[in-house]
C-alpha cells in the first residue's frame, strides 16, 4: 500500500496541465546528480510514451556514470547550446521543474525559465520551495524527487505507461539520493515502490553497477590522495574536512563526477558526525556537507548561514567566493566554533 501523499487536487491540476500541453520541457538543477537526471529522464520517458513532444534541458553536464540511461544523449545543456535551449523554452506549453526549490539553483537559465510563457509544475523534495510555478508539489519528507515522479505518474492513472527506461531512471534517482538505500530510506513505502519497479522489469544490480562500479582508475587515485593528504579530522568537534584544489584535480585527470561521494567517507570514522568537502572550481569553492542521520546536526542551516546554499537536514550544498585557504580558515574558526556545542552533544 502506497500512501496518497500528494493531495488529489494537485494530482488533477497536474493532469490537466499535462493533457493540455503539446510541447513540454523538463529542467533540473546545476551540477545534476543522480536524482536530478533520474527524475528528469523518468519524466521524459513517461511523457514520450503518451505522445508528448518533450525535451530535457539541464544547466550543465552530468557525470559519465549516469550517461548509460536511455536517451540521455538527447539532453540539451544550456551552457553548451543556449540558443537551442531558449528556442525550446519559448515554444513550451509546460515546464516541469524537477529536484530544485528556487530558480537560482538552475543557474544561468533561470531567467529564461522564469520568463517563459509556459505553465510550470515544480516537483521537489527540498524545503522552502519558491513561488515561480503555477503548481507546486513539494514533499521534503520524501527521500527523492524520483519517488515523487513515480507517485505522481501513478496517481494520474498512468502506471501502465511506466516502461523499463522510465522505471530504471526512477530507481536510479531513488538509489543515488539515499546512498544505495543506506540513509533517508527507512520508509517501508520506498521498498513497495522498488517492488513495483522490479515487476516492470528493471535489473537493480545492473543499475547499481552502472552507477557505482563504473569509474576510472584516476578517480580511485584521487580518492586515495584526498583521504591520505587532504583530509583533516577534528575529533574534538566530531567533524572532518576534505579539500581538493584545481591543481590537485588536474594532477589526477579529474572529470566531472570523479569526486562523487567523497563527502560521505569520513562519516565512516568512529565518532565523526559531520563531514565537509570543499572542491575548488574556476571562480568559487563548491561546498558539500553531510551529517549522520541520528546526529540531528543541521547541515542545511549551516549552508544557508555560511555557504549561500541549502538542502536537507543531513545533506546540503553551497558555495563560497574565496580562496581555499580562506575557506578552510573560515570553516575551522567560524563554522566549527559556531556549532561547537551541537557537534559535541
Amino acid at each position: 500500500m502506497i500512501t496518497k501523499i500528494i493531495p488529489e487536487e494537485k494530482v488533477m491540476h497536474a493532469k490537466h496541465l499535462m493533457n493540455n500541453a503539446e510541447n513540454i520541457v523538463i529542467v533540473s538543477h546545476k551540477s545534476p546528480d543522480g536524482d536530478a537526471v533520474g527524475s528528469a529522464m523518468a519524466m521524459y520517458h513517461f511523457l514520450f510514451s503518451i505522445d508528448k513532444n518533450v525535451s530535457v534541458v539541464l544547466p550543465d553536464r552530468f557525470p559519465d556514470f549516469l550517461s548509460w540511461m536511455q536517451c540521455s544523449e538527447e539532453v540539451v545543456f544550456y551552457n553548451e547550446n543556449k540558443a537551442r535551449a531558449d528556442e525550446l523554452f519559448a515554444a513550451a506549453d509546460l515546464i516541469f521543474a524537477l529536484d530544485f526549490n528556487t530558480l537560482p539553483r538552475i543557474g544561468d537559465m533561470a531567467e529564461a525559465v522564469d520568463e517563459a510563457k509556459a505553465d510550470k509544475i515544480l516537483l521537489d523534495h527540498h524545503p522552502q520551495p519558491g513561488h515561480f510555478a503555477q503548481l507546486i508539489i513539494s514533499h521534503p519528507e520524501i527521500s527523492s524527487t524520483s519517488e515523487i515522479v513515480f507517485r505522481l505518474i501513478t496517481r494520474m492513472g498512468h502506471f501502465p505507461d511506466i516502461n523499463i527506461p522510465c522505471a530504471e531512471a526512477i530507481y536510479t534517482g531513488m538509489m543515488t539520493d539515499t546512498g544505495a538505500f543506506t540513509y533517508n530510506s527507512d520508509s517501508p513505502e520506498i521498498y513497495v515502490i522498488i517492488s513495483r519497479l522490479l515487476n516492470i522489469g528493471i535489473e537493480k544490480d545492473r543499475i547499481y553497477n552502472n552507477v557505482y562500479n563504473n569509474h576510472s582508475a584516476d578517480r580511485f587515485r584521487l580518492m586515495g590522495f584526498a583521504l591520505s593528504e587532504r583530509m583533516r579530522v577534528y575529533p574534538e568537534h566530531r567533524a572532518a574536512l576534505i579539500t581538493l584544489t584545481m591543481e590537485e584535480k588536474k594532477r589526477f585527470n579529474y572529470k566531472k563526477g570523479d569526486a562523487e561521494g567523497f563527502v560521505n567517507i569520513p562519516l565512516s570514522i568512529k565518532g565523526i558526525v559531520f563531514s565537509a568537502f570543499f572542491r575548488e572550481e574556476e571562480d568559487k569553492i563548491r561546498i558539500s556537507l553531510r551529517s549522520q542521520n541520528d546526529s540531528g546536526f543541521p547541515t542545511n542551516k549551516v549552508c544557508q548561514t555560511y555557504y549561500n546554499g541549502g538542502g536537507h537536514l543531513n545533506a546540503s550544498g553551497g558555495e563560497l567566493k574565496m580562496s581555499m585557504e580562506e575557506a578552510i580558515a573560515h570553516f575551522e574558526n567560524t563554522v566549527l566554533a559556531e556549532y561547537e556545542s551541537e557537534l559535541k552533544s
